[in-house]
């Protein structure tokens, strides 16, 4: 399981506890009409979005984080887009946003639009917590303005795979290598495609990233710019390209953190997942036997762990949280060793967790893998998995039948010890997914403003070579690469800082190859 996230998943429901905001903002209403195909984007009527303040229900969840202090004010939307855009006149579906705006906001240029990835992350929650962490600068001239894409969080959620089955899912074999554990994932597979397709026959594929992007281009008509400014991280780069493919004259400025390579295959994108992974591991290892205080895990973490997963896969591990009931599974260890590798701030967690668990207490690891997951305290879900599932399989024809991945599972095991496995099974994902597919675009955005296109050399989930293709393959792209670890740039160093600072707000193009130091 590999989401190309970019934002973290701490924030993940948060918008759950809003009840304020939930009231009018959500439909129960399933969209019917099948997904549309077509490659050129009709023009429906824009509707308004009905913005109200949800200042007072926001400001009590972000008390007393970094950034709190900020004189922030939110308000809380809604809109209706076409589910089909071959029928732009037909049925709607809503979609919610947030917006936040600096009371120091002087001289203002108009709105940032974000992505955190996924695909399903809440571009909602996005908004919220990039108002905490954004540069000031960018604070001061923009309003961040986030929303939860078609079939994501508040905006007509795909919800179409049951708790028990992701719990299931997560404590799976997580490195399926045997012809008995293979026939599971197959099986679970099927099982998780036929029950969305099920739930909701023909408008599975209504939840693509194509139709996304032409919802944002409602939005910034709606929110009367003239032109987009776009933030997407990870899978929102994909958006984001996307978008500029449709529309390339409507860019005014677009920054694609942790790019996802436009030009692989799946087999290949499977492959550099497994082998980014691998690498983010051990620089995850450098960096804890490289600590004056000593590493958790003694002087070979690759081994600890491969001992903790046989240690688990023979015993699984309890928490000791009175309140949980599970049993951390290799699969459940292995799902938290993925989630850190994302940032580096979850490295010490991660030590300190893994370190637990051998000791008999897996509550750390729980954590990480919740908040990978979107699972919430009291055993349900977001529909983080459902949307990643719907909106992935919707956005390619590709299929990689049985044979093909045994066969692949045999090859990347050995190349890959702790991933290799995983992602060839990954492969089999969409090969019994029953929707329409609306396939990418190849995206050059001929004619578009210059698009910043950044990538980390250390990135262990969109290696740094896919934002070069993107950068390549974008007619005006320009490449920033950071030599920093970890998953997405933006803002964690003040070079990287300043050249995107200076291009959001005043187009100063930052020379194509610039290169940040760690």
């Amino acid at each position: 399981m590999r989401l190309h996230r970019g934002f973290p998943a701490a924030a993940s429901g948060l918008l759950l506890a809003l009840p304020l905001a939930l009231a009018g903002c959500t439909s129960g209403d399933e969209p019917t009409p099948e997904a549309t195909a077509s490659a050129t984007p009709t023009e429906p009527e824009v509707a308004e979005i009905e913005w109200t303040d949800c200042d007072e229900q926001i400001q009590p969840l972000i008390a007393g984080q970094p950034g709190s202090e900020r004189d922030l004010a939110f308000e809380c939307g809604r809109t209706e887009v076409p589910i089909d855009y071959d029928e732009p006149q037909g049925a709607t579906l809503p979609l919610f946003l947030v917006r936040a705006s600096s009371g120091a906001q002087t001289d203002p240029i108009g709105s940032l639009m974000v992505n955190p990835g996924g695909p399903g992350g809440s571009g909602a929650d996005a908004a919220i917590g990039l108002a905490l962490t954004l540069p000031e600068d960018v604070l001061n001239r923009f309003d961040i303005v986030g929303f939860d894409p078609r079939g994501v969080g508040l905006s007509t959620p795909v919800e179409c795979v049951p708790a028990d089955l992701k719990d299931r899912a997560i404590a799976a074999e997580p490195r399926p290598t045997t012809a008995e554990q293979l026939d599971d994932v197959f099986a679970l597979s099927g099982e998780i495609a036929d029950g969305c397709a099920e739930e909701y026959g023909d408008a599975l594929g209504t939840f693509n990233t194509v139709d996304t992007a032409r919802d944002m281009e409602q939005l910034r008509q709606a929110l009367g710019e003239d032109q987009l400014n776009f933030l997407g991280y990870s899978y929102g780069t994909t958006l984001g390209s996307t978008y500029a493919e449709l529309y390339p004259d409507r860019v005014r400025a677009m920054v694609l953190d942790a790019a996802v390579d436009p030009d692989t295959d799946a087999i290949a994108d499977a492959e550099a997942s497994a082998a980014g992974f691998e690498a983010g591991f051990d620089a995850f290892a450098a960096n804890c036997t490289s600590l004056i205080a000593g590493c958790p895990l003694g002087d070979n973490p690759r081994q600890f762990v491969e001992d903790l997963l046989a240690q688990a896969a023979t015993t699984p591990i309890p928490s000791s949280d009175p309140e949980e009931t599970r049993q951390a599974t290799p699969g459940v260890i292995l799902t938290a060793v993925q989630a850190a590798l994302y940032d580096t701030a979850s490295w010490p967690q991660l030590a300190q967790g893994l370190a637990a668990a051998q000791a008999g207490d897996a509550t750390a690891l729980f954590s990480l893998a919740d908040d990978y997951s979107g699972r919430l305290e009291d055993g349900t879900y977001s529909n983080l998995l459902d949307a990643n599932l719907a909106i992935n399989c919707a956005d390619t024809e590709e299929t990689v039948e049985e044979e093909r991945v045994r066969a692949l599972v045999a090859e990347w095991s050995a190349e890959y010890p702790l991933f290799g496995a995983g992602s060839a099974a990954g492969l089999y994902t969409c090969s019994t997914w029953d929707a329409e597919r609306t396939p990418l675009p190849e995206r050059d955005a001929e004619g578009s403003a210059p698009i910043l296109v950044i990538g980390n050399q250390g990135d262990p989930v969109t290696p740094l070579p896919g934002a070069v293709d993107l950068a390549e393959d974008l007619e005006n792209g320009v490449l920033l690469t950071w030599q920093g670890q970890g998953h997405t740039a933006y803002p964690k160093t003040d070079c990287v800082n300043a050249a995107v600072n200076a291009y959001l707000i005043d187009l100063v193009v930052p020379a194509d190859g610039l290169t940040c130091p760690a």
